[in-house]
């Protein structure tokens, strides 16, 4: 698992963004209140190349290693760069809310009709034993008329994970392609003309 290393901060937020840091809090049951961080750009950046909100990993604050998750990223979209970092600490009996990921694979493989992606991530409730920031999700053999709903997930089949996202909602489906009707509608706006 990754760590990340912060400082405590006493300096507000704003200030140590035009430093150059980014800033952070730390919370958690067995924490008083929060612990506000700050985190070099290029240690959160090493960090973020293979984790995201949901994802697990250590935050060491001066020394001390929380095991931790990401829970919320805030991004400058113009600066392209992150601002803010919310994490929280795991306690091990503890459950806690947390989202899932979906990743598609093999999209280029469905060739019959349009694959169409309605849900991105998966709400669910585990203990930090059986955290998943992911679920890879083969779509390659998918044909017209196909569908993949929540329950049909391997995450809805784990007992140790209690997936709180309905578990009808659909997460894919192959509809087929407008370039037909479009086709049409051209043909009849020409002879119309």
């Amino acid at each position: 698992m990754n760590t990340l290393k912060a400082e405590k901060r006493n300096a507000k937020a704003k200030a140590l963004r035009r430093e150059g840091y980014v800033t952070g809090n730390l919370f958690g049951r067995e924490i008083e209140g929060s612990i506000p961080v700050k985190m070099t750009q290029k240690d959160v950046s090493d960090v973020l190349r293979y984790n995201d909100k949901g994802s697990q990993l250590f935050l060491e604050v001066e020394g001390k290693k929380y095991d931790v998750i990401i829970k919320e990223i805030d991004y400058d979209n113009m600066a392209k760069h992150v601002l803010d970092i919310e994490f929280q600490a795991l306690v091990s009996n503890e459950k806690i809310h947390n989202t899932a990921e979906i990743v598609l694979l093999n999209k280029e493989k469905v060739v019959e009709g349009v694959l169409e992606e309605l849900l991105e991530e998966v709400s669910y409730k585990a203990y930090p034993a059986d955290l998943v920031d992911k679920i890879k999700l083969d779509v390659g053999s998918l044909r017209l008329g196909d569908t993949i709903k929540v329950k049909d997930l391997d995450i809805s089949k784990n007992d140790k994970i209690e997936v709180t996202t309905d578990p009808e909602t659909i997460v894919v489906n192959v509809i087929a392609s407008n370039n037909n009707q479009e086709d049409e509608d051209e043909e009849t706006t020409d002879s119309a003309e």
